[in-house]
């Protein structure tokens, strides 16, 4: 299996980085060939411009995701966004590794899924969920966060782990037709002892070494939708 790591921390000496190593081990000691994007030692660049193309389909208006078609169609993209195009197409898994900011990802990681999964590859008009142009590969979120684990779910202080989770695994990952494998999630990471980490680090690896085992999330089947994608059983909304 082709695996590629998109790893987002400003800090090489962090819990997220010991994440990101552990699985590049634990995975090609698999067999597996694993390569990583390191956003923040690649100085990735994450705002979205007319940059991103070296040819315009309409020079006077920038409409991005139609100039996301053009520039891939035509091969203008730049050159950054085209080298992990590559790799999106390379991986069978894409593993997301990052901490939670603010109820969401890094802004670096953000930029990169705005310049990178393209209109024209990746989704476009009715290839979403599970006719995106990423089906058959898989995805997952590795990641670490301040709150404790009593601060998640039905009830609780911040709300369902899963309902924060969603504009990621679901409005992003499995939007483009990904298959969404469970999240590792690592609490508190900030305020534990070392012996606590290491602990994380080995549950990380089981969940590594057991993906296999883990059923996908669930998420719309178009066959559900007629062509205006409105449900054709008023039970789908309920």
């Amino acid at each position: 299996m082709n695996v590629l790591i998109v790893h987002a921390h400003n800090e090489p000496q962090s819990f997220n980085t010991s994440m990101l190593n552990l699985a590049v081990e634990a995975l090609s000691g698999l067999g597996h060939d694993v390569i990583v994007s390191d956003l923040y030692a690649m100085k990735f660049n994450p705002v979205a411009s007319a940059e991103d193309f070296h040819q315009r389909a309409n020079s006077d208006h920038l409409v991005y995701a139609l100039e996301q078609r053009n520039g891939y169609s035509t091969g203008t993209l730049a050159s950054d966004i085209l080298e992990e195009l590559d790799k999106i197409k390379w991986a069978d898994l894409i593993i997301f590794n990052f901490p939670i900011y603010w109820f969401s990802m890094p802004a670096i990681m953000k930029g990169w899924f705005d310049r990178v999964f393209i209109s024209g590859y990746c989704y476009g008009g009715a290839r979403i969920y599970d006719r995106g142009g990423l089906k058959d590969k898989k995805a997952m979120l590795a990641f670490s966060l301040g709150g404790q684990d009593h601060m998640f779910g039905p009830g609780a202080v911040h709300g369902e782990l899963e309902a924060l989770l969603q504009p990621i695994q679901r409005g992003v990952l499995g939007y483009v037709g990904l298959t969404v494998l469970p999240p590792f999630v690592a609490f508190h990471v900030p305020y534990i002892s070392q012996e606590a980490r290491q602990e994380y680090l080995e549950q990380y690896r089981q969940h590594l070494l057991t993906l296999d085992q883990r059923p996908s999330l669930t998420f719309p089947s178009l066959d559900d939708y007629d062509e205006i994608l409105r449900p054709k059983n008023t039970s789908v909304c309920s």
